[in-house]
């Protein structure tokens, strides 16, 4: 079984789901999005796989999240996308990626539905 982990190590889920999947007999392919963010076209084929809207990646609790305005409702898809991609750390973490489906895995267990 193929699975990609887009990953953040200073993230304690990202590390939680990264061990379940290792205990499962899996060793993942691990993408740094924080050093490599996914292009503009990789992040709208993982929001369409997860049924998602950008604003539902967003992590809100994040300082940049208020500086850079995100909270306007009247930001576009667009503009919500590119905010995450110049800053990934506004994006939630981690999203797991296998035959199964693509899922933002938090809580953590939800990978336990891809493997």
């Amino acid at each position: 079984m193929t699975v990609v982990v887009y990953h953040n190590s200073a993230c304690g889920t990202s590390r939680s789901v990264l061990a379940l999947i290792r205990e499962a007999g899996i060793e993942p392919a691990i993408i740094d999005y924080m050093a490599a963010p996914p292009s503009h076209e990789e992040m709208l084929a993982l929001l369409l796989a997860m049924n998602m809207a950008p604003r539902q990646l967003l992590r809100t609790k994040e300082h940049l999240y208020l500086s850079l305005n995100l909270d306007d409702e009247n930001k576009t898809d667009r503009q919500i996308i590119d905010a995450m991609l110049a800053h990934p750390e506004l994006m939630q973490r981690p999203i797991v990626v296998t035959e199964q489906g693509v899922k933002l895995c938090r809580p953590t267990t939800k990978v336990l539905d891809l493997l």
